[in-house]
Order: structure tokens, then C-alpha cells, then sequence
């Protein structure tokens, strides 16, 4: 057996919404080809994830990981804050 960690997702994005307790919505900007004319547009897409002390508020970059499910709609664990 091999004795390797898992490799996890991870994304950069900036928190939206704060609202809820130990949670934080955060907003993830990525660019898209479009297939016929070859020009790039934002996709925006959002993701919930568990902020255990409540301390990421709105407008903070942030890192966020792939973790086990938490909830219905939480998979994602915030990592850190991005200067």
C-alpha cells in the first residue's frame, strides 16, 4: 500500500456573503472559450464553504479547499485569507 495524501482542490475566489454562521459564500471568476467565435467571457460560479470562527467577511480574497460533505451544499473549506 502506498502511503500518499490525498490530493485536494483548491480555488481562489472573494467571499459575497457572510449572512450565515460559520459559513461564507464565496464567488469563484473563471474565463470560458466560447466554441464558434474564440473570444473568452467570466463565468462566475459560487461555492459555500465552512469558516469555523466566522472570521472571512465580505470582499476578502480567499483560498478555499475540497473537503468531505459538511452539509446539503457545503464542501469546500476555507484554507486562508490572500493579502
Amino acid at each position: 500500500m502506498t502511503n500518499q495524501t490525498p490530493q485536494y482542490r483548491s480555488l481562489k475566489g472573494f467571499v459575497v456573503s457572510d449572512k450565515m454562521d460559520k459559513t461564507v459564500v464565496v464567488a469563484v471568476l473563471r474565463m470560458k472559450k466560447h466554441a464558434k467565435y474564440k473570444k473568452y467571457f467570466k463565468v462566475t460560479q459560487k461555492f459555500k464553504a465552512h469558516d469555523p470562527n466566522n472570521e472571512y467577511h465580505v470582499g476578502d480574497k480567499v483560498v478555499i479547499r475540497e473537503t468531505r460533505p459538511i452539509s446539503k451544499e457545503k464542501h469546500w473549506l476555507v484554507m486562508g485569507k490572500l493579502n
